[in-house]
């Protein structure tokens, strides 16, 4: 019965382990975002293994807030680790950078992460990849903010779906800010390819004011996800607005809301 129950556990404890995946375009994090500003961004992504951020300013003070957050999760009583890219190759109004964080004890960053390059003239912000190892399987994060809504960002987003075959040994995620919802047509290929959203019908970016208590706006954040090598359990966005007075504090932090899943590889 003993030889049982601890098989049980070992069998439950692997099989059911999971990485905690959190993306968060967090406006402009740069020498704006004020010392209680960064505070509360790090009482957020403590609680998970694996971070991609959007929108880290590719001047002044980006890599810099990003160091800053490291070092303050790792008082929090866990290991950190994190990368930043180089400025995205795209005009300097539009340029950023885009960063991961994670806990040392739950994942290894195999390699090293790199942008994008052979359709980087195609997408605005190429994306940033990182290859993570959890208990001996791998999966790749794909980190992306588009161009704006105005801009039109289905006309780069189309070219996501030459990415799984350029990279046919990697297990992709592509994480972020599309600026466009799953419902567009955009996804299709992606879709017919074994792809599927996280979140369907989910805003994420918020509103200037809240009307008849909603206060998101437009269904942009999104994690897709290949479902023959990777399962999701308990997806939900973080209303981290609702600790603030007004919509208006809490854009300070960031006009979109943080959305978090947790992934099982297969």
């Amino acid at each position: 019965m003993r030889k049982l129950l601890l098989f049980f556990i070992f069998f439950t404890s692997t099989f059911f382990a999971q990485v905690k995946l959190l993306s968060w375009n967090v406006e402009n994090l740069g020498s704006s975002k004020s010392p209680s500003d960064l505070l509360y961004i790090v009482s957020i992504l403590k609680n998970y293994d694996v971070v991609a951020l959007q929108e880290v300013v590719a001047g002044d003070g980006g890599a810099q807030a990003v160091a800053k957050l490291a070092d303050e999760l790792n008082r929090k009583g866990s290991k950190w680790d994190y990368v930043v890219s180089d400025p995205t190759s795209s005009s300097a109004y539009k340029t950023e950078r885009y960063a991961f964080l994670w806990k040392t004890s739950k994942v290894k960053k195999v390699g090293e992460a790199w942008l994008e390059k052979k359709y980087q003239l195609e997408i605005d912000r190429e994306p940033y990849y990182c290859t993570f190892d959890f208990k001996g399987k791998q999966f790749t994060i794909a980190n992306f903010h588009a161009i704006t809504k105005s801009k039109q960002p289905e006309t780069e987003i189309k070219y996501f779906k030459f990415l799984p075959e350029q990279y046919p040994k990697l297990n992709l995620l592509f994480v972020g800010d599309f600026n466009c919802p799953q419902s567009h047509t955009v996804f299709n290929p992606l879709k017919k390819m074994g792809y599927d959203c996280v979140f369907v019908s989910q805003k994420t970016s918020l509103k200037k004011e809240c009307s008849n208590e909603e206060c998101l706006a437009s269904e942009f954040d999104n994690i897709w996800y290949n479902s023959s090598k990777l399962t999701v359990r308990n997806p939900k966005v973080i209303h981290f607005y609702e600790a603030f007075a007004t919509l208006k504090e809490a854009r300070e932090i960031s006009d979109h809301v943080p959305i978090t899943t947790e992934i099982v590889v297969k």
